[in-house]
């Protein structure tokens, strides 16, 4: 589970919570203790998929038209490090690019201070009728621009 120790501290280094334009936080349930008495990997998934879902569908933000909605068409994790119950995560995530359909978000797991995981999510718009990628608007790539990451 965990990374080799030089590749570890690279991506730790790279953003810290307070890096992320939108974050959130969420509780660790004895449920999600695996065998190994750690979170269960695919916990993470869902840890990431709540601050995907708190950031998009909000109605105030306008982030996700009516008729529209965001797919995740895939996601990278990188697992850092272990975390245990009982206790909270903080989840952050920012908008990295827009593409002509689609969005790249970075996010990170952070647990006691420590960033335990990053991924990165790929998602497309799709229209709900056609159920086919829809073309992301000047409109919408400006009410993303406040989610996007600084640039450094």
């Amino acid at each position: 589970m965990n990374a080799p120790e030089s590749d570890r501290h690279v991506r730790r280094a790279l953003r810290g919570i307070e890096d992320f334009p939108h974050r959130t936080t969420e509780i660790i349930r004895f449920g999600d203790l695996d065998a190994n008495n750690h979170v269960n990997n695919a916990v993470f998934s869902t840890f990431f998929e709540a601050a995907r879902v708190t950031l998009f569908r909000d109605p105030t933000r306008n982030l996700m038209p009516d008729g529209l909605i965001w797919t995740l068409a895939q996601i990278t994790i990188d697992y850092l490090d272990e975390m245990h119950w009982p206790g909270t995560v903080e989840i952050g995530i920012g908008l990295a690019s827009l593409g002509r359909t689609s969005a790249v978000f970075e996010q990170a797991i952070f647990f006691e201070g420590r960033c335990t995981a990053t991924a990165k999510a790929i998602n497309v718009l799709v229209d709900l009728k056609t159920r086919r990628p829809a073309p992301i608007t000047d409109e919408i790539r400006s009410n993303y621009r406040r989610w996007m990451f600084a640039a450094t």
